[in-house]
C-alpha cells in the first residue's frame, strides 16, 4: 500500500511534463502572434508598395 502512495505522490509532484506542455503552449502563441503581425504588415506593405508604384507609373 505504500508503494502505491508512493508512486501516486512521486506522480503528483513530477512537472516535467508540465514544463513541457507549458513550452509549447508558449512556442504557439508565439508563432500565432507573429503570424498575426507579418500578415498585417506584408498587407500594409503591399499597400504602400502598390501606392509607390502607381506613383511613379
Amino acid at each position: 500500500m505504500d508503494k502505491l502512495k508512493n508512486t501516486i505522490r512521486n506522480f503528483i509532484e513530477d512537472e516535467e511534463g508540465l514544463t513541457v506542455v507549458e513550452y509549447v503552449i508558449g512556442a504557439a502563441l508565439l508563432v500565432a502572434g507573429l503570424t498575426a503581425i507579418f500578415t498585417n504588415l506584408g498587407s500594409t506593405l503591399d499597400a504602400k508598395l502598390s501606392s509607390t508604384i502607381a506613383k511613379i507609373s
